[in-house]
């Protein structure tokens, strides 16, 4: 689901009985707001033990109470928030850490394996996440099929 500000709701913006073509379609959902100069607010619903919960909550969109209100100005005294710009690249390696795992076939990941996918991407550059997701890839592709 995305947030309109202008309306103040939700709407949807897939949906399906499998979780990666929706992370897919929301991906690009995402681009192309993006690229439109919007910033989007997306939360991603799934059924978990019998009930729909929120089961990607994504770590730099706001609540759409926040987003309603102006937001104030992150001080440059106050080096424990982190600027807009390192937010996006801690998405981005985030995002493609995460979709190396799903083509290695790891799709629901537990809260230890969540833990350890932002150790990693908090301590490693873009250009060696991305190579360690083309390992990922790679080591995908060339293993035999399961059954």
């Amino acid at each position: 689901m995305f947030y309109e500000p202008s309306s103040a709701s939700w709407r949807v913006g897939a949906e399906s009985p499998y979780r990666v073509p929706v992370q897919y379609a929301m991906g690009e959902m995402t681009q192309t707001l993006r690229a439109r100069g919007r910033d989007p607010v997306m939360a991603l619903w799934g059924p978990r033990d019998g009930a729909w919960q929120r089961i990607d909550a994504p770590a730099a969109a706001p609540a759409p109470e926040a987003a309603a209100a102006p937001a104030a100005e992150p001080s440059s005294a106050d080096p424990a928030q982190p600027s807009k710009l390192t937010e996006r690249l801690t998405d981005r390696r985030h995002q493609v850490l995460l979709a190396a795992l799903h083509r290695a076939g790891l799709y629901d990941l537990a809260p230890d394996d969540e833990a350890a996918v932002r150790e990693v991407v908090d301590r490693l550059d873009e250009t060696t996440v991305r190579r360690a997701a083309h390992w990922l890839t790679l080591a995908a592709n060339q293993s035999p099929p399961v059954g």
